[in-house]
């Protein structure tokens, strides 16, 4: 874990005490002292002074643990929910590096499937979990409109805002109803240009739909205006909820084509690091000058060194000379196929073999789409060596966390295991402590920000605390999208219906579970409507197309507004609530 990883932590942790320490708290033990036995006016003030701590008192909010800041001002909880959902924002980094460390200790198959989802939704779960577990039963069901306010807002982030993102970012243009990679000409063309998946990811989406059974269930007694049954729905709705989770978690150990998937294109990136890596040993300079732009005197060596026969074109035999040495066997790759992934990215004329100019373009792109991994602009410069260090690291990393199988070679292939393990450990303890800490005080700031502004609740909790516990994963969609191929969409969108699964079983299995526990009313139609809605219109566009038009994100992207919209008409207008 590095200093500067924890930096910005301390920093939120002293700007805390400073509020703290700033803020007069007002002990009622101390109000005998003015009870002077004066009634009625007086010149001294003091009924005044007495009258004013009195309402200062009335006025003062109840400090999280006892030490923690809190404020009954609007101003002071806008600063408070930034400060606390930065610390969940933390959290979920933290748990998302210690979870991917431990990958590479273990493997993917338990580990990937079932431990890393249940990771990945543990931010959002605490959060529900402390909304409707601290205090009593009656500012329990007052508190728990957070939790399903942030529930349903990660879920329709996540499938409109973020969606529609990545439709946008990863458009191509689309020939014969399917998307051509890398291929963007045709700029915002609703109909002309947008994503094309895999089959699997009409499988993700399916399986996305299926999840909002439990949802549906719960919903059965209002449906049908029954009172009686509704604590019998929630039990029910939690059973098939946690079978639901369960079965999930199986199916992506038994059946683990997301991480499959995601290991060919590591092999890809790989390939694109050993041989850059490669180039860059050879080359007699930079490969790129200090204007960002290809030093064509230093590839033209380098191609000529290539080159033996002279003939201004790298065949297979010459290709093949390139590729030794980068150990291919690091990710159990044929030099054949290493080959074959050159050719398609450099061989634009289709013949088998690469000039000159196929030879820089390619050069070129490769180390645009380095820096970009890095998170840096696209002007190469002469930082690039560093870039393809960060790269190759983060290719070999990615690759061990993604083995083709549990075998004890991954175990293996880490230099200091245990070091590794200790870290990991760390991490994932300091993101779960972080995340159990902080949740409580987070729900406490929105529930006073709320009483101070008379916005609901549960509209602060699901515009704002997505934001803190689903930025990680909506900047790794949106990074991956950008790589305009059909593999990447497919990743991303895979893994964008995957978040919202855990979502609906795991998250809803932790809320069911406080609801039925603790005899709380389940009065959230509207609420549920709206996830119904979003997952199911969704769900049903991933599963019957595999190929998105740019006008698909306009569906999802109205929807969000929409879905704002319905629950205060449904709650505000009509009383659902």
């Amino acid at each position: 874990m590095s200093r500067k990883s924890l930096l910005p932590l301390l920093i939120l942790l002293i700007f805390c005490a400073a509020a703290y320490g700033g803020r007069v708290i007002v002990d009622q033990s101390s109000s005998d002292l003015f009870s002077d036995g004066v009634h009625g006016g007086s010149s001294t003030g003091r009924e005044g002074g007495v009258i004013s701590l009195f309402a200062a008192t009335e006025e003062a909010c109840e400090q999280s643990y006892g030490f923690l800041p809190c404020t009954k001002t609007a101003l002071g909880n806008v600063f408070l929910i930034i400060v606390y959902g930065y610390l969940m924002f933390l959290a979920a980094t933290y748990l998302s590096s210690g979870s991917e460390l431990l990958l590479e200790i273990l493997g993917p198959g338990l580990i990937g499937g079932l431990f890393l989802p249940i990771l990945g939704a543990l931010p959002d779960a605490m959060l529900i979990l402390v909304s409707g577990i601290t205090g009593s039963a009656a500012a329990a069901q007052s508190q728990v409109s957070v939790g399903i306010g942030l529930l349903a807002g990660s879920t329709v982030m996540l499938l409109t805002a973020i969606w529609g993102t990545c439709c946008i970012v990863g458009k191509c243009d689309i020939e014969n109803s399917a998307a051509v990679d890398l291929k963007d000409t045709k700029g915002l063309s609703l109909t002309g240009s947008g994503v094309s998946t895999d089959i699997w990811t009409s499988y993700a989406a399916m399986i996305m739909a299926v999840s909002v059974l439990p949802f549906i269930v719960v919903q059965l007694p209002q449906l049908f205006h029954s009172t009686s049954g509704r604590h019998l729905a929630v039990l029910i709705a939690l059973i098939i909820s946690l079978s639901l989770l369960i079965s999930y978690c199986l199916y992506q150990v038994f059946q683990p084509w997301i991480q499959t998937r995601r290991l060919d294109y590591i092999k890809h990136k790989h390939v694109i690091s050993g041989i850059l890596k490669h180039l860059k040993k050879h080359a007699l300079g930079r490969l790129f000058t200090d204007h960002g732009t290809p030093n064509r005197e230093v590839l033209e060596k380098l191609f000529h060194a290539i080159d033996e026969n002279g003939d201004e074109r790298l065949s297979h035999a010459e290709l093949r000379a390139l590729v030794v040495g980068i150990r291919l066997e690091e990710i159990n790759l044929e030099e054949n196929d290493a080959i074959a992934k050159v050719l398609k990215d450099f061989d634009t004329s289709c013949d088998d073999q690469v000039d000159l100019t196929e030879f820089i373009a390619g050069v070129e792109k490769w180390l645009y789409e380095v820096r970009s991994s890095n998170g840096s602009s696209n002007v190469a410069g002469p930082n690039t060596i560093k870039y393809l260090d960060d790269f190759h690291e983060e290719t070999r990393r990615e690759h061990s966390l993604l083995g083709e199988d549990q075998s004890d070679e991954i175990v293996e292939g880490v230099e200091n295991p245990r070091k590794t393990a200790i870290k990991a450990a760390l991490l994932l303890l300091l993101g779960t402590v972080i995340a159990a800490v902080f949740a409580d005080p987070l729900v406490d700031a929105v529930n006073n920000f709320s009483s101070a502004t008379n916005i609901p609740s549960f509209f602060i909790s699901f515009i704002v605390l997505p934001l803190a516990t689903n930025s990680s994963e909506a900047v790794s969609a949106i990074i991956f999208a950008t790589r305009k191929k059909k593999r990447s969409a497919s990743l991303t969108f895979s893994e964008l219906y995957g978040a919202v699964t855990m979502n609906n079983l795991l998250c809803l299995s932790v809320f069911l579970a406080i609801v039925y526990a603790r005899g709380l009313t389940w009065n959230f139609s509207s609420e549920v409507l709206v996830i119904l809605i979003v997952c199911i219109v969704m769900g049903v566009l991933g599963s019957i197309r595999t190929t998105f038009p740019l006008w698909t994100c306009l569906i999802a992207f109205t929807l969000y507004p929409f879905s704002l919209v319905l629950v205060y008409v449904l709650d505000y207008v009509f009383g659902w609530s």
